[in-house]
């Protein structure tokens, strides 16, 4: 019994000297204290908000209450001083920048002082973090460690700011408003009293257009609700009155966006062209209006996007005191840093030319795939130096565009990381995340980044945020590819299996890899690693791909998919086009895997199959990118080789409507036929009725041609793709529309 007491004692002496060192402050020792919180007087709701915060996690690490008082009610006892305290002015820091703060010890008592804004509290949570081993590694509970000695060392100043005064990362986590305040960000809802793109939010087509026309861009002649007239003096009123109106309302809101429509369609107006031509470009039209406004409210800042045609400054204009530009980097590939990537050179060049003209420069980044949210997308590296350059290039803001509220590929990770790096571009947290999230897992998660990693470059594969894992089967998404990044998570799995919470994070961090190869399986097909298997000379759904279609669908929704894509398909509406595939019957062209020769080329961007997606019996669904041979500006003249001469009854085919991606039915589709291969005679041919009006639906049309009698060996199809874009989808001379099928069924 002696024995048992003297090594619990002896274990005693030794945590309380490892947690008390010669030196420091004892805030707490063995379950006790005399330290109190302390608030100055007529504290403002951040210092109470702070002083509120601190107390309640001090009991949740030690289950000691600390007692808030005010700074008059002081007496001799330690204190831990929060905001603006007649104590905490002994420190000569100078005038602290908004929400900038310091942590500061002497020999007895503890400081935290904030600037503007939510300083104090950042404070407050860089104490818990850094000091006393707290962890807020996603939207989850904290990770409060339970302590009853809480020390922290003696003439210390911990002085911080931030990198950048606008902070956002744009993923799930941010939306609950603890990790929010704990990470330092900013959520543009909170800042913005308008968002984003608004010419449209400032004068409504729906309210404007049928009456006042003119207000709305000149495009081909006519005007057209694609963009604002900028030259027209009543959009100018009009814009002057909105604001006048939501300023009186949202007072507190610190920045209003004038900001193009996504998309072209800019004015051609006599006025909009002169300054345009004048300036370069339409950003000059832009940023004159935008100047105007500005001037009409001096103590107000107004945001504007550089995006797309507006991305290149104007040539002699400069942005107002007042005028924020928010530059897009959204050309760039992600495979490598902004700073040195090929792809980011315009984006360099004007970036550099934005800076040489204003000193209020934000950045709309890109970290996510959108077109594929689950896809894998290892920018993973990028990140710090991303941040580094743009802080060089004197960068103040960033909203860093990711998932959004639904969860995609490594979200938790790249919001976490993201956050630390947008306070501190300097800051080294990847370890620290992933041991802290993943447990024994981390490692394996490492190894499995790592490789995505690595493969991206050894295959000198492009990392595009409108890609597709199918787009990457030849390279760092291959099949062998996906089967060394399966062992490692596999390990990961391994590593945490007796613990339901740290394996469902990895189960989580293999879904973009399961997501992958069932989109590839669509690709695929008949081939291997493909949903089909073969049955007496057919083909037949494999009966474990519906199986693991739900346990998919499934596993989503335990992690907060709310959708695949950007605007995309739920998990429940992913299930119902697998059950769509699932449901379709093989059909027995005499076209499958027939040569197929085209007389004009496919979409290097969207490549499927190539030539050979005309006759992979697969039949395409609402993502043009998967099983759908794209022609970009020009017909489908595809000719199928049958190798023999056959007798043909049929030819079928489909052909997509997707408007918003300047899809379009063609104008007429021709069958012809041919014994040679060169003298080819019409066998049937049908005109395809224009879209009667404005129509953004996603519609797949199917084709029948009956070819009676007909025997032939070579067959060619013709989908004369439109000359013009309609008026009503009209972006500017610039974009063509294109045309897609999927399959030419011979039967």
């Amino acid at each position: 019994m002696f024995r048992m007491m003297h090594c619990l004692l002896l274990f005693m002496t030794l945590f309380t000297n490892c947690n008390s060192p010669e030196g420091d402050i004892n805030l707490l020792i063995n379950g006790t204290t005399r330290y109190v919180i302390v608030l100055p007087e007529g504290a403002s709701k951040a210092e109470i908000s702070a002083a509120n915060k601190l107390q309640d996690y001090l009991k949740r690490l030690s289950g000691v209450s600390f007692k808030i008082i005010n700074e008059t009610a002081l007496t001799l006892q330690p204190a831990i001083f929060i905001g603006n305290t007649g104590h905490a002015e002994k420190f000569n820091t100078g005038k602290l920048k908004n929400e900038s703060f310091f942590i500061a010890t002497d020999n007895q008592n503890l400081y935290i002082k904030g600037g503007g804004g939510k300083g104090v509290l950042y404070g407050v949570y860089t104490l818990l973090e850094t000091y006393f081993g707290c962890r807020k590694y996603a939207d989850i509970p904290t990770l409060v460690p339970r302590s009853m000695n809480l020390h922290i060392r003696q003439q210390l100043m911990d002085k911080q700011e931030p990198a950048f005064i606008y902070r956002e990362t744009y993923y799930p986590p941010a939306f609950d408003n603890e990790y929010l305040e704990w990470h330092k960000l900013h959520r543009f809802e909170d800042l913005w009293g308008l968002w984003g793109h608004s010419f449209f939010k400032l004068l409504p087509p729906k309210t404007y257009f049928s009456t006042h026309p003119e207000y709305y861009a000149l495009v081909n002649g006519q005007r057209q609700a694609t963009q604002l007239c900028l030259s027209n003096e009543q959009v100018f009123n009009i814009t002057v009155d909105y604001f006048r109106k939501a300023i009186t309302d949202n007072p507190d809101a610190l920045y209003w966006s004038i900001s193009a429509e996504d998309g072209g369609g800019f004015c051609t107006c006599d006025q909009c062209s002169k300054a345009n031509e004048e300036e370069g470009g339409p950003s000059g039209s832009l940023i004159r209006f935008v100047n105007r406004v500005a001037a009409k409210f001096p103590g107000q800042s107004f945001t504007t996007l550089a995006y797309l045609n507006t991305a290149k400054p104007p040539l002699h204009t400069k942005p107002s005191d007042n005028v924020y530009i928010m530059l897009s980097s959204i050309d760039a590939y992600r495979q490598d840093p902004l700073s040195t990537t090929p792809s980011a050179a315009v984006f360099r060049k004007n970036l550099e030319a934005w800076g040489a003209i204003t000193g209020n420069l934000f950045l709309w980044d890109y970290t996510t795939q959108f077109t594929n949210y689950l896809a894998p997308f290892p920018d993973y590296n990028n990140l710090r130096p991303n941040l580094q350059y743009l802080l060089s290039k004197k960068v103040k803001g960033i909203f860093s565009q990711g998932s959004g509220e639904t969860y995609g590929d490594m979200e938790f990770f790249n919001a976490y990381v993201q956050a630390k790096l947008l306070w501190n571009p300097a800051a080294d947290v990847t370890t620290d995340f992933l041991e802290g999230y993943y447990g024994k897992a981390g490692t394996f998660i490492a190894q499995y980044m790592q490789a995505l990693t690595t493969n991206l470059h050894k295959t000198k594969a492009t990392l595009d945020i409108y890609g597709n894992p199918v787009n990457n089967f030849t390279n760092y998404l291959s099949a062998e590819a996906i089967d060394q990044y399966s062992l490692l998570l596999d390990n990961a799995e391994k590593a945490v299996e007796g613990n339901k919470t740290l394996l469902a994070r990895v189960y989580n961090a293999r879904l973009p890899l399961e997501y992958t190869v069932l989109q590839q399986s669509r690709f695929f097909g008949a081939e291997k690693y493909g949903y089909l298997i073969p049955e007496n000379g057919s083909y037949i759904v494999n009966p474990r791909w519906p199986v693991r279609v739900q346990k998919f669908v499934a596993q989503c929704k335990d992690a907060g998919v709310k959708e695949l894509s950007e605007g995309g398909l739920s998990p429940d509406a992913y299930q119902q086009e697998w059950n769509v595939i699932f449901s379709r019957k093989w059909i027995n062209s005499l076209a499958f895997q027939s040569p197929v020769k085209l007389a004009n080329p496919y979409s290097e961007e969207y490549p499927a199959k190539k030539e050979k997606t005309l006759t992979d019996g697969l039949q395409g669904d609402k993502d043009f990118s998967i099983n759908w041979l794209f022609i970009y500006g020009k017909d489908l003249v595809a000719t199928i080789d049958l190798g023999k001469s056959l007798s043909v009854k049929e030819v079928q085919m489909n052909f997509l409507q997707d408007p918003r991606h300047y899809i379009f039915n063609p104008s007429d589709i021709v069958i012809e036929t041919s014994d040679d291969g060169v003298n080819f005679k019409t066998a049937a041919s049908q005109q395809v009725p224009a879209l009667a009006g404005e129509d953004y639906d996603i519609k797949i049309n199917n084709f029948h041609f009956k070819l009676p009698g007909v025997s032939t060996r070579y067959i060619r199809v013709t989908g004369r793709c439109l000359t013009e874009v309609p008026l009503w989808r009209a972006a500017g001379p610039e974009k063509k529309a294109s045309v897609c099928c999927d399959e030419v069924f011979v039967l």
